[in-house]
């Protein structure tokens, strides 16, 4: 019998307390957890005594990143394999990072995001409906503010997206909010800024392919020995580059553990909601390029090459609230720490 089933139940603030402490009865579907950050999550869920099972197509994911994971291999655009899934594992909870995320392929080819990110996340939604299955923890984006009046940005900040995938994510989001108040699914949501960073033990960092974020960008261009580039520096920031809110990818995961605890522990205060992730403090591009010049030590240089379509000024989050509701703080996400581990992970990666 699912754990949360027997809550309400429970009279004993004590014994309640010892039970959700006990997460190694606990099972959750991480939905894309073979990704960069479904794969960090998966680990350090694994850390806190849930067990976990991953729900993956491996189309953008990676095995090798899932050791000692029970991995389903499945499309969320085929509603019989995540149903499938949902029945047979019974979890206590789901969370999604099952989405196209690349802002700039988003307006090349936004039917690929429309069709994956909205009804990929539609199917989740009914089978959860059909499986009984009732808190979700919705990886979403700081790209469902557009460019935003105000920075740092809460999160009732005006929704308008720059972008297709930003446009998909605000979508869903919705979504969420209608399937709680019809099928009383409980859902946490979270918005983050720009990941980053590997793990701390360097067994896990970013492989995309083709790969999109900066950093990771740069520091292959640094191993492989040239130069790289800057897209724009005619943006209305101090430096003309983009400015972004950068998020150690543990932290990240400790949100999302956060998060799941809330929703486990039907503390309803605290559900039922969006949060940003970020840390308040943002980097331009060229303030990253120089950084990462300087902690490598490399006389690599960089270029100015045009703005890319879709892409906001300033991204930079306030995230009091998480903060004060569910007492999580970003412990690794300084920019040395950052560019640090990314730097030994994609070392290691790129020379494997």
């Amino acid at each position: 019998m699912s754990i949360t089933k027997t809550l309400p139940i429970l009279q004993n603030q004590k014994q309640l307390e010892s039970l959700l402490n006990n997460y190694d009865k606990m099972k959750v579907l991480v939905v894309g957890g073979a990704g960069y950050i479904g794969s960090i999550t998966n680990s350090e869920l694994k850390k806190a005594n849930f067990e976990t099972v991953v729900f993956d197509s491996l189309e953008n994911g990676h095995k090798w990143a899932i050791k000692n994971t029970k991995l389903i291999r499945g499309n969320l655009l085929n509603i019989d394999e995540i149903k499938n899934a949902l029945k047979s594992e019974k979890p206590d909870g789901v969370i999604h990072f099952a989405a196209y995320i690349e802002a700039g392929e988003s307006m090349i080819d936004p039917a690929k995001y429309y069709r994956n990110n909205i009804i990929g996340s539609l199917n989740l939604l009914d089978a959860m409906v059909q499986t009984n299955a009732n808190n979700l923890v919705f990886s979403s984006t700081a790209a469902v503010y557009g460019n935003p009046k105000r920075i740092p940005i809460a999160e009732k900040s005006p929704k308008k997206p720059t972008n297709c995938y930003g446009e998909t994510k605000l979508a869903v989001e919705k979504m969420i909010k209608w399937f709680h108040k019809i099928h009383n699914i409980n859902y946490v949501t979270l918005r983050y800024f720009n990941a980053s960073g590997a793990t701390i033990d360097g067994s896990l960092g970013e492989a995309h392919q083709p790969e999109s974020h900066i950093i990771p960008i740069f520091l292959t261009h640094i191993l492989q020995e040239r130069d790289f580039a800057i897209f724009g520096d005619d943006y209305n920031t101090p430096d003309g580059t983009c400015v972004r809110d950068y998020i150690h990818v543990n932290d990240l995961a400790s949100a999302h553990i956060l998060a799941l605890k809330a929703l486990l522990s039907k503390q309803n205060h605290k559900i039922n909601t969006a949060y940003n992730v970020g840390t308040g403090k943002g980097y331009s591009n060229k303030e990253i390029a120089e950084k990462i010049i300087q902690i490598t030590k490399t006389k690599n240089s960089y270029q100015i090459e045009p703005r890319r379509s879709g892409d906001p000024d300033e991204l930079v989050a306030n995230s009091n609230k998480i903060k004060q509701v569910l007492n999580w703080s970003p412990k690794h996400s300084d920019l040395e720490t950052i560019i640090t581990t990314a730097f030994r992970w994609h070392n290691k990666y790129n020379t494997a």
